[in-house]
């Protein structure tokens, strides 16, 4: 299959080109050349189908014409090493709960996914160079592609991340790794991270020096393999006797997440309607109401993943449909809500359910709670553990948060980062000098 760009200007590549490339020479980001519609008989099975088998016939259908299917399945089975189950909240309103991973985020998926697919490609290549992959990070993805790319031969992996605007605890899980892994503290917000990475992908002399890509959701590598746990989710609601009627609500920061469900639904997924819920940073909501997108400065909240004031994946959104606002706003509702809402969304659920959300999780909650229809069935995405965030969460509930043991071995190391300027020549000073 073929990759083109989503502005149109440059040539179609190959998935090897898409995945090493991250962003095209245009600015615009790789999308499949064409989206087939899985078979009914595929709906028909799938409640009794395993995570593993969904996730490789999803993943064939996307991958099968580049990558030879024992090989797909060693990568997709290798990246699923862990559950993503669909959790009943109260009646009709379900969890997916997205944080069983090594990270204990949504993210892991994607991350592991295209680590292992990007070193398939560059030991079959014949550039001998280093990958060096570049990804901002709000939060959750640092920490993600950090240990989804640990350790991996060929690959250095550079973490851009805000000062001051990540948890404790997400910070101490890609600033403690070392080895191959390089934490970049910005002297901004997350769009200053965002803007410089894009920024080293369109310098034409760092590019011809070094071998450079992305682990962010602008990546094909990474945003579509989200697209397995919506059909896993869809799986275990049919099994539930749950599957009629289904509404998805997504935490929304850069898109990426809610854009692979819209692909799964043009591949056929039975999903009646989503909601992209936000927090304070309301520039998709605003384009619902009004048609005009209009990108701002980033606000800092509690739901930190989630601020992003120029969602990159916004481009995807608008080529899959056209640019055509109505159809666009007919298959998605939106929402956004204050830290104060978000806080008390938290406290409310936790008191009368005994369900402990964390902050995205929580404004994803909200909004379905907000926008579920009678006779619909919701599910929202419980993208990361509450303890990543206990400093926020056990205020709000008055008791303390547990911490998996996963997550605490990240707490004991030492912290490492290179601290750097928002201003693009200070980056690109930093990677001309890497060997």
């Amino acid at each position: 299959m073929k990759y083109y760009s989503t502005n149109h200007n440059s040539p179609d590549v190959t998935l090897a080109e898409a995945v090493v490339k991250g962003l095209a020479p245009d600015r615009g980001l790789y999308m499949p050349e064409h989206i087939d519609r899985l078979p009914k008989e595929f709906f028909d099975d799938i409640a009794d189908m395993s995570f593993h088998d969904i996730s490789c016939r999803v993943a064939q259908t996307f991958f099968g014409e580049d990558i030879p299917a024992d090989d797909l399945r060693r990568i997709v089975c290798d990246t699923l090493s862990f559950p993503t189950p669909v959790v009943e909240v109260e009646p009709d309103i379900y969890s997916l709960e997205l944080f069983h991973g090594p990270t204990l985020a949504f993210k892991d998926v994607g991350a592991r996914f295209m680590a292992r697919m990007l070193q398939y490609f560059i030991s079959r290549g014949n550039d001998r160079r280093k990958v060096n992959v570049l990804v901002a990070t709000s939060g959750d993805t640092g920490s993600a592609v950090a240990n989804g790319f640990l350790d991996i031969e060929g690959i250095n992996v550079h973490v851009l991340y805000p000062k001051g605007k990540v948890s404790p605890v997400q910070e101490c899980q890609f600033t403690t790794l070392g080895r191959n892994i390089t934490a970049i503290e910005v002297d901004g917000v997350f769009d200053d991270c965002q803007r410089l990475v894009k920024s080293a992908f369109l310098d034409k002399e760092l590019n011809d020096r070094l071998l450079l890509t992305s682990a962010n959701s602008i990546n094909v590598a990474r945003f579509l393999p989200q697209a397995f746990y919506y059909f896993n989710a869809y799986a275990q609601l049919k099994k539930a006797g749950k599957g009629e009627n289904v509404v998805i609500c997504v935490p929304s920061g850069n898109f990426g997440n809610i854009t692979a469900g819209l692909i799964a639904h043009r591949m056929g997924l039975p999903v009646r309607r989503f909601i992209a819920a936000n927090n304070a940073n309301d520039v998709f909501f605003n384009y619902l109401q009004n048609g005009v997108y209009e990108p701002k400065p980033s606000v800092a909240t509690i739901a930190n993943a989630m601020d992003v004031g120029d969602p990159s994946n916004f481009a995807r959104i608008l080529d899959l449909y056209g640019h055509d606002h109505g159809m666009i706003k007919s298959l998605i509702s939106g929402a956004t809500y204050s830290d104060g809402l978000i806080s008390a969304t938290i406290a409310d659920c936790y008191g009368r359910t005994g369900y402990l959300l964390d902050p995205h999780g929580a404004v994803g909650y909200r909004a379905l709670k907000q926008l579920l229809l009678p006779g619909e069935v919701g599910v929202f995405l419980e993208t990361a553990h509450p303890a990543k965030f206990k400093d926020v969460v056990e205020p709000i509930i008055g008791t303390s948060v547990d911490i998996p043991d996963r997550l605490s071995a990240f707490m004991h190391g030492t912290k490492q980062s290179v601290p750097m300027s928002k201003d693009f020549s200070a980056f690109r000073s930093y990677l001309s000098g890497i060997s």
